[in-house]
């Protein structure tokens, strides 16, 4: 997580807290270090950002600092909360983590009646939802995506046939039961889609694609339009 968002994460997290949060729950919450938190926590401050409190003792957001209202008509409320549903049914721990916190965030600053769309339960998406992946972390695979990193995987296909890739990944397709990456495959030097549930073993590796993930969705795109 970049600097500029766990600024903005811990701010959301003392204005939503109901007493004082030490830097020990803020970096459980967060997945950094307590020592990070305690130079976030005087970087906000020394931007006067009016959090008090110290070590051991917690800390909290004074009342009276306020993030900018959003503006949504009932309709954009409700297509939120029906996308947030959406997200709980993807095998994605790392999405349906952030979109619980999308929803008490949305929920705490919209004005009423807009905020009683998220607490109520008019609004459902039915359905079983994906199971969590094995052998991959989709959060790993969404940021390198971002960053444009290479990955290495273990796949074994439709014939129980195992094999190890170098992918560039450049998409992930949700599905209802799975989700597919879609990747430039060094192996077979075309672009691939590997179900997630096939795959063993994942982790980055140290060499990147810089540059080319924009071409890359490109050539992807216009090969199923010209299908």
């Amino acid at each position: 997580m970049r600097k500029a968002s766990r600024l903005f994460e811990i701010i959301q997290i003392l204005r939503l807290a109901k007493g004082p949060v030490t830097a020990a729950n803020i970096a459980e919450q967060l997945e950094v270090t307590v020592r990070s938190i305690y130079r976030d926590i005087s970087a906000l401050q020394g931007m006067r950002v009016p959090i008090e409190g110290g070590r051991g003792i917690g800390y909290i957001l004074r009342p009276g600092f306020t993030l900018p209202p959003l503006m949504l008509s009932i309709e954009e409320t409700e297509a939120i909360v029906v996308a947030l549903a959406l997200l709980e049914r993807t095998g994605d721990k790392g999405l349906k983590q952030a979109a619980r916190q999308v929803n008490r965030k949305i929920s705490a600053v919209v004005p009423q009646p807009l905020a009683g769309t998220f607490s109520t339960n008019a609004l459902h998406v039915w359905g079983s939802a994906a199971p969590v992946p094995d052998g991959v972390d989709l959060a790993m695979i969404r940021q390198a995506i971002r960053d444009e990193q290479k990955i290495r995987i273990g796949y074994r296909d439709e014939q129980n046939r195992d094999s190890d890739r170098t992918i560039r990944p450049i998409a992930l397709i949700y599905y209802s039961q799975t989700a597919n990456i879609v990747a430039w495959c060094e192996l077979r030097e075309a672009i691939r889609n590997f179900r997630t549930d096939r795959v063993t073993q994942c982790h980055p590796v140290d060499a990147f694609f810089i540059g080319e993930g924009e071409s890359l969705r490109k050539l992807w795109v216009d090969g199923w339009q010209n299908q």
